[in-house]
């Protein structure tokens, strides 16, 4: 109490100044306005260059806009990925292929240039044709056409690349192997299961194939010797990103996928504790699937060709058979090369572990949040299903397309999230979409296959453009309220990220990238030119950047995209809102001035 009754009376002495300083505080402001005001009469810039369409506004640079303008990258950079750079590999160790992880690049490392494309690269064969052709001046990547044409992913056939659908452990086609599948888990065929996740996923046939039937896959490869898996699986417009299970989480939530899937991936699941398999744990719904083909399944037929023996073989099955049980997965089906389980859809497999002393692995402690995910790292410990939500296993998840519309029990999870706000949610975007549409006619046409909403909440806009021919990567701020959830309990797809750093993709991977609010609410984190260069690099030439940003924001924005060689229009927003408006943007398809 003393030390406020001090403060209290020098603040009472002190009052007797307070009216001069008042006087000479706003002497200063007005000075400071008429200086200001002369300033800004005297900078006001112009984009000439933006496209007219539909009611477009001038573009003006307010003050705090200035005229940028950005260097081409070396043509050797025209596959680069920031935070996945082979170049930098040697700094890192080689322990679990720590190496093939996230590195991003330091604020003083970071290339402030343009990513050129390839030589003579063309514009991208549109959807559905992509899924089974490419052109190769796009991805023109030799090594993995010797080392997999005998496996049928794929094959060069004049100036393009053919996919025909094979991989490693299904030489009879994918959709012969996805036919088994379907036959060993029925639920695969009435909406039951909806998300997916492929570990190791080659060039995605397998992705490509189930969204034929009403799957929605993440086919998932880091960069490695096996060139662009990822980038073919995007150019054939087939969902994936670059990421590896080694000594981090992958950047999805708890209970996020319907299904897992491994084809001969390769992962050694059963050592390091097991964590590889825990991780495929954490990311799988109660009561979804995990489905593993190749060694050590059905090793009694196939362990000579697999240059080894039927004991190390039978021991390698046993082993993984015991940690997948100790982890409550039961044994579902099992046929020819494809082996099937089904995790556990409640907690009682769970409460009989915590009662052994003994058991391995231990359950996870309350210290360790579920759907941590950013740069998290692995345990060796089983995350376990909070028993307060009761309707997140698979069985209670309402059937595609269903519960696309279902108010997931998860919104209760997020700060201020409830069924009516995603409701209202839900219809914010029909409306918005409808006016992107007449803003943006390509969307909607075979011009726009991949988009990505780079700060989703709920996954609003992928929802309301369901019916299209595209999908939508929902993105979540890892430094934003967790609503990830949400959007795969929804039956969509997504991932955290920090928009500080790079995407975890390849170069012109996207058709359209969507905004809402990212700068603002990112601009005391994050520099601006840094995000859109990065916009920039997994912008498809000729495609499209829908940005809704605060009307301080977006001049500056404009000034920016002008330096990245992108033409833009202002608009109005559906509400035309003075405080909100709307930039539509195309990124120019340009080529090295080194091949010229």
């Amino acid at each position: 109490m003393k030390y406020k009754d001090e403060k209290y009376e020098k603040a009472e002495r002190g009052s007797t100044r307070i009216l001069p300083k008042t006087v000479l505080l706003i002497l200063l402001c007005g000075l400071s306005f008429y200086l200001g005001g002369l300033y800004c009469g005297k900078n006001k810039l112009q984009v000439n260059d933006v496209a007219k369409a539909g009611s477009s506004v001038d573009v003006d640079n307010s003050p705090q806009a200035k005229s940028v303008s950005f260097p081409e990258c070396s043509s050797d950079y025209q596959d680069y990925t920031p935070c996945t750079d082979p170049r930098k590999w040697k700094k890192y160790g080689t322990h679990r292929l720590t190496f093939m992880e996230r590195h991003c690049p330091p604020v003083f490392d970071r290339k402030q240039c343009l990513v050129p494309p390839p030589n003579w690269y063309k514009s991208p064969i549109r959807w559905p044709k992509s899924k089974n052709e490419c052109w190769y001046r796009n991805v023109p990547y030799d090594w993995i056409n010797k080392q997999k044409s005998n496996q049928h992913w794929l094959k060069k056939e004049g100036e393009k690349f053919i996919f025909p659908g094979g991989g490693t452990m299904f030489p009879n086609g994918v959709s012969a192997y996805v036919d088994l599948m379907q036959d060993l888990i029925p639920e695969m065929k009435d909406g039951t299961i909806r998300t997916s996740i492929d570990t190791g996923c080659g060039v995605a046939s397998w992705g490509g194939d189930l969204l034929d039937r009403g799957i929605l896959t993440v086919s998932l490869a880091p960069r490695d010797n096996h060139e662009a898996q990822v980038q073919f699986a995007l150019v054939r417009g087939i969902p994936a990103l670059l990421g590896i299970i080694s000594t981090q989480r992958l950047p999805f939530p708890s209970k996020s996928f319907d299904m897992a899937h491994c084809s001969r991936c390769l992962i050694p699941w059963t050592e390091f504790g097991g964590v590889y398999l825990l991780e495929i744990h954490r990311i799988l719904r109660p009561g979804g699937f995990w489905v593993l083909s190749g060694p050590p399944v059905n090793y009694e037929n196939r362990w000579k060709g697999w240059d080894t023996t039927v004991e190390e073989q039978r021991s390698n099955y046993e082993k993984l058979q015991d940690l997948l049980t100790s982890m409550c997965f039961k044994l579902y089906a099992k046929k020819d090369d494809i082996a099937v389980w089904q995790k556990s859809p409640d907690n009682t497999c769970y409460n009989k572990l915590s009662n052994d002393p003994d058991a391995y692995p231990p359950k996870c402690d309350d210290s360790l949040e579920p759907d941590s995910a950013w740069y998290t790292p692995l345990r060796p410990c089983v995350v376990v299903p909070s028993p307060k939500l009761r309707k997140t296993d698979l069985e209670s998840t309402p059937k595609w397309p269903e519960r696309l519309h279902s108010t997931p029990e998860r919104v209760s999870d997020v700060p201020g999230g409830n069924g009516g706000l995603f409701k209202r949610d839900s219809s914010k975007w029909k409306t918005r979409a409808k006016h992107y549409k007449k803003l943006l006619p390509a969307i909607g046409s075979d011009k726009i296959r991949n988009v990505m909403d780079m700060n989703t909440a709920y996954g609003g806009l992928a929802a309301a453009l369901v019916d299209d021919p595209l999908w939508v990567m929902n993105v979540v701020s890892s430094y934003a309220a967790n609503t990830l959830p949400v959007v795969f309990d929804r039956g969509l797809i997504g991932t955290y990220h920090d928009w500080c750093e790079a995407f975890s993709t390849y170069p012109r991977t996207y058709d359209l990238l969507h905004v809402d609010g990212l700068f603002t609410s990112e601009s005391q984190r994050c520099e601006m030119k840094y995000v859109m260069l990065e916009m920039d690099r997994i912008l498809r030439p000729n495609g499209y950047a829908i940005i809704r940003e605060s009307s301080y924001f977006a001049n500056t924005i404009a000034s920016v995209a002008k330096g990245l060689r992108w033409s833009c229009r202002k608009e109005q927003t559906e509400s035309e809102s003075e405080n909100e408006k709307l930039l539509v943007c195309q990124k120019k398809l340009w080529y090295s001035s080194e091949t010229k």
